[in-house]
Formats: C-alpha cells, sequence, structure tokens
C-alpha cells in the first residue's frame, strides 16, 4: 500500500513535468511563430506603402490644328494668370506661340499640393523646353527671384549604334521595306547623299548600301533614328562614302571618304527623296532624263504628284516668278554670275521676284501648267548664258578638313568602316 502511494506519487510528478514542459515549449513555439507572422506582415504593410507612395501626376495635351498655347492651357483649367507667367518666363528660351501640331505639351502636378510645377514641351527632335516653378521663392526676401525659369535641354535619349544594309530591286524606299529599316532612316541617308546622288532617277537595280546610324529610344521604347554617322552607296558599279565628322564648331558634317565637304553648290535634284519616294509606288519615274530637242534646248523633267514641294538647288536671287508662254508657271533662280536655273509648269509660287532663296528652301510645287500633259517638273540649268545638263556639272565641294585633323577624321572613318565589313 505504501509503495503504491509513492508510485503514484512519481507518476503524477512525472506527467506534470511533463505537461509543463510541453505546455511551455508549446507557448514559446506560439510566440515565435506569432513574431514571424507578424514580422511578414509589417513588412508586406511596407512594401505596400512604398507601392502606394503618391507620385506626381502627369498630364499630357495633344496639339491638334488651330490649337493655341492659351487654348490649351484653358482646356487643363489654368488660370489665364498662371498660364501667363508661365508663357512671360518661357519666352526668352522659347517663344510658345510657336507651338506645333502634332506635338504635345506635359503639365506635371506636385503629388502633395496637386499644384502644377513644371511645363514641357519638346521643339524639336533635338531639344525640349522645361518652366519650372521656382520652389526657392522667398515672399520676405527683398530679392527679386522668378517665380518660374525656363530651360532648354537636350532630349535624353538612349542612344545604340544600329547598322543597317539593301539592295535596290525596285526602289530605295522598298528596299528599306524588305530589310526591315525605318524608312526616316532611309531619308536621313538619301538627304545626306542628296549633293551626288539624284535618287529620282540615279538608283539603278541592283545598287547596295550600307550604314550605320544612331538608334533613339526614350523610356525603354523605340522613338525614332538618330544621326546617320556613316555609309556607302554603289551606284551603277561606282562607290560614294559619306562620314560624320566634327573637325571645329565652324566645320562639321558629312565628308567622303579622303575628308572633302560632301555639300556643295546645287542639290543634285530640285525634288527631295521624301516626296518623290511612297509606300505604294516604286517612286515617280524619269521621264526624259536629258532630251536634246535642238542645239539649245536642253532639260530635265520630273514625273512627281501635283502639288509636290519643289526647292531650289542652290542659294541665290529670285529674277522671275510668273507665268512664262508654253512653260506655265515657272521660276528662275540666279546662283551667281555663271548659273542660273528655271523650274516650270509649276501649279503655285512660294516666292516673289527680287527674293532671296537658300538651297533647298521651297519655291514652288509641282502642277501641269503651260504645254503638259501631266503633272511634273521641268528644270533647266543655264551656264554663262547656254543650257546644260545638270547631272554632268561638277561644282566644287565645301570646305575640306585640314591636314592636321586628317589623323582624327581617318580614326573615325576606319570605326565606321569596320562595322560596316
Amino acid at each position: 500500500m505504501f509503495m503504491k502511494k509513492y508510485i503514484n506519487l512519481f507518476l503524477f510528478l512525472a506527467i506534470t513535468l511533463i505537461l509543463g514542459y510541453f505546455f511551455l515549449g508549446h507557448k514559446n513555439f506560439l510566440k515565435a511563430y506569432f513574431l514571424q507572422s507578424n514580422s511578414e506582415q509589417n513588412e508586406e504593410n511596407a512594401e505596400n506603402n512604398i507601392t502606394e507612395e503618391k507620385k506626381d501626376t502627369i498630364v499630357k495635351i495633344p496639339i491638334v490644328a488651330e490649337s493655341t498655347y492659351g487654348g490649351l492651357m484653358e482646356q487643363a483649367s489654368t488660370s489665364p494668370a498662371l498660364a501667363n507667367k508661365i508663357y512671360e518666363a518661357a519666352k526668352p528660351a522659347y517663344d510658345l506661340v510657336k507651338i506645333r501640331q502634332g506635338r504635345e505639351i506635359e503639365l506635371t502636378y506636385d503629388k502633395d499640393t496637386s499644384e502644377l510645377k513644371e511645363l514641357t514641351y519638346k521643339i524639336d527632335s533635338e531639344d525640349e523646353l522645361h518652366v519650372i516653378k521656382n520652389s526657392a521663392v522667398d515672399s520676405t526676401s527683398t530679392t527679386k527671384v522668378n517665380e518660374w525659369q525656363a530651360k532648354v535641354t537636350p532630349i535624353p535619349y538612349e542612344v545604340k549604334i544600329k547598322v543597317a544594309q539593301g539592295e535596290v530591286k525596285s526602289s530605295m524606299y522598298q528596299a528599306a521595306i524588305d530589310n526591315n529599316i525605318d524608312i526616316r532612316a532611309i531619308i536621313d541617308l538619301a538627304d545626306v547623299f542628296e549633293y551626288t546622288i539624284d535618287f529620282a532617277m540615279d538608283p539603278r537595280v541592283g545598287d547596295t548600301f550600307k550604314f550605320v546610324y544612331e538608334e533613339r529610344s526614350l523610356n525603354g521604347e523605340y522613338v525614332m533614328p538618330g544621326k546617320i554617322l556613316g555609309g556607302y552607296y554603289i551606284n551603277d558599279g561606282e562607290k560614294f562614302e559619306i562620314y560624320y565628322f566634327e573637325e571645329s564648331n565652324d566645320n562639321k558634317g558629312y565628308f567622303d571618304g579622303k575628308g572633302n565637304a560632301v555639300q556643295k553648290m546645287f542639290l543634285k535634284a530640285p525634288v527631295s527623296f521624301k516626296y518623290i519616294s511612297s509606300g505604294y509606288t516604286t517612286g515617280p519615274r524619269y521621264v526624259a532624263a536629258f532630251k536634246q530637242y535642238n542645239a539649245s534646248h536642253m532639260a530635265i523633267d520630273y514625273a512627281a504628284a501635283y502639288g509636290t514641294p519643289v526647292r531650289a538647288v542652290g542659294n541665290g536671287t529670285i529674277t522671275s516668278a510668273g507665268r512664262k508662254s508654253g512653260y506655265g508657271n515657272s521660276i528662275t533662280v540666279r546662283h551667281n554670275e555663271t548659273y542660273s536655273t528655271t523650274y516650270n509648269h509649276l501649279s503655285k509660287f512660294a516666292v516673289k521676284r527680287g527674293q532671296k532663296v537658300s538651297q533647298g528652301q521651297v519655291i514652288g510645287y509641282v502642277g501641269s501648267t503651260g504645254y503638259s500633259t501631266g503633272p511634273h517638273l521641268h528644270y533647266e540649268m543655264i551656264k554663262n548664258g547656254v543650257k546644260v545638263n545638270p547631272l554632268k556639272q561638277v561644282t566644287p565641294p565645301g570646305k575640306p578638313i585640314k591636314d592636321e585633323n586628317k589623323d582624327r577624321f581617318n580614326e573615325e572613318m576606319k570605326k565606321y568602316q569596320e562595322m560596316m565589313k
């Protein structure tokens, strides 16, 4: 009996110890579990707080036909007084009256106050205007500080260097499409070669081209092609090369493989590639590349759509702009004592007699006035009073690279040549 009593006591104490140990361990386990859960919950809440952190509000207002700066700001519920302050601040850097259709005004509103804090406008493909509210303005200060300040800065593109190439089977435009090349890059390439190649008629089936250019992106999205850096075009077996080089602030642009400036006194054609090329055809056909009706009548006819812009092939003065018998609406540009050019059958004029014009400036538009069976440009060049073949006139290039800078130029050129191998 005595032994049974002690055995029962021993069992009771053992069970009590086991239950106590289990209880304490379980309690610590639960404590640890809840601490971990709370920690994870706090981390999740912190992440949510970061995600939900307030950001500035950005409103983009597209500029459509007949839009005005004042009208756009009114559309954004901006008071006339505030809109005028921003306009006056911007004016020394850029006049907002000049905003252009197809672009947009970007307004940024403060995340805390919801007040307008910045206006941004892309002036062109290279620069943008920023008009920013000056947060440092102190109303108690005696020093006058503008509440709004403006600056023009380069657009912060992300730039990649690309190489593209193609073979002309019907047109250069189609060659771009066949090789997934942005047509804007092809237009830029044609603009670089426009002193050497007339893309309305010079290209031949089998011609090839290759070039190095910039590809521009913003926020990881492709925007547009950038500068052409180097390239070549093989036309009917003859190779033409161009390379971009900055010798100095006064002499930068495109040069051939020998360091001679590509730019010349005359453009090769009075109609730009971007107007003579089309996504639906192979471009206007060369109707009469060079016809000699008699010893004194020579001309080049460009077939082009009605209203196609016609440009002056060189700097000069308009000596006539009016109706001229069989030529219909006609313009004559005197370039110097030796050369003048005429542009005939125009639908309308963009210049007046006596006006100074620059190379590439639009002076009129293709038409079918006078003796004409359809819209085209009848283009003539006169040298010392005699009509000559514009295709065979060789004019000196611009300023070449100086000898002391040739090594630097050759290094740049070789870099692009390696990329085009």
